[in-house]
């Protein structure tokens, strides 16, 4: 099941992107969706993840 989620820093990482861009992405609702745990932690799971990306896919030019 831990296979099934990303933590955030797992996230950053793979988005090369600071903490804070998360949290402000998640302010304008612009974050994938993910699961706060009981200890505080953020979770977002893989599939989620990669639709997530995928709609931000921009259309090759022609």
């Amino acid at each position: 099941m831990a296979s099934d989620f990303l933590t955030l820093d797992e996230f950053l990482a793979q988005m090369a992107v600071p903490r804070s861009t998360f949290f402000r992405w998640k302010a304008i609702g612009q974050a994938p969706r993910h699961y706060k745990m009981p200890n505080r932690q953020i979770r977002i799971r893989r599939t989620e993840f990669e639709s997530w990306l995928s709609a931000r896919e921009e259309p090759q030019a022609a």
